[in-house]
């Protein structure tokens, strides 16, 4: 069978906050319909390679390509308008609109059975049907993940990118967020980014990882299997 096309590469990208040179040298790339994530302690740069993609923090040198498209520079509102959804660690939900206001502003037309619209998330969220005049600003942490989560799908995307997913929110919230994860990427036939300290969702939601060193820089690849069966590596990498 034919590899699927790559859907996201990353070549060596230069990445700077004023004149501090956080990522040096980042390449990856992401094939269609994959689930991939990105593992590394904190402050090695994984957050700041999203943000480089997302044209939020754009690459000083170095490309970026989204679905055959060299976007290196372009604005955020432009990729996302390729099909590319964006959900920042810090959840971003707009104050001053209920959770309905916030997922129709995101919703765009997909196609197929698959697609998303209102009907579909609030199916897979149930808490957001039982809430959906409320303001989505005063919603709980894991509802507002569920909400960041369900406005994103409601845009029908190419490639999703979550940051952090888990942070802050508690190991039962957790573990159902992982299974939506799971079940939307499977299912509508989304490709994945996911970028995590909490490899245990990670490894359950991806196949295959990016272990991140330190100034951004990718210190080796493994499946899920391999780290499954080497922990070894998981702390090399992770271990805090």
């Amino acid at each position: 069978m034919e590899k699927a096309h790559k859907i996201l590469e990353i070549e060596d990208i230069h990445t700077y906050y004023g004149e501090s040179h956080v990522i040096q040298g980042l390449s990856l790339f992401i094939h269609a319909q994959e689930a991939v994530s990105i593992l590394g302690r904190n402050g090695v740069g994984k957050t700041t390679t999203l943000r480089s993609l997302m044209g939020l923090t754009p690459p000083r040198s170095g490309a970026i390509t989204i679905d055959g498209q060299n976007t290196t520079r372009w604005p955020a509102h432009r990729i996302a308008k390729l099909g590319v959804a964006y959900v920042p660690a810090e959840r971003h939900i707009f104050p001053g609109l209920t959770v309905e206001e916030n997922l129709k502003m995101a919703a765009r037309p997909g196609n197929g059975d698959n697609s998303w619209n209102l009907e579909r998330v609030y199916a897979q969220f149930p808490v957001l049907a039982d809430r959906t005049k409320q303001d989505g600003a005063t919603l709980s942490g894991g509802e507002q993940q569920m909400l960041a989560i369900g406005r994103a799908l409601i845009s029908n995307p190419k490639l999703i990118i979550l940051d952090e997913p888990s942070q802050g929110l508690a190991p039962l919230i957790v573990d159902h967020v992982t299974d939506i994860v799971k079940n939307f990427c499977v299912g509508s036939g989304m490709t994945l980014l996911v970028v995590e300290q909490n490899y245990r969702m990670a490894l359950k939601v991806a196949s295959r990882h990016y272990l991140m060193s330190t100034k951004g820089q990718i210190a080796g690849t493994a499946t899920t299997q391999e780290l499954v069966e080497n922990q070894q590596i998981i702390l090399d990498h992770l271990a805090v």
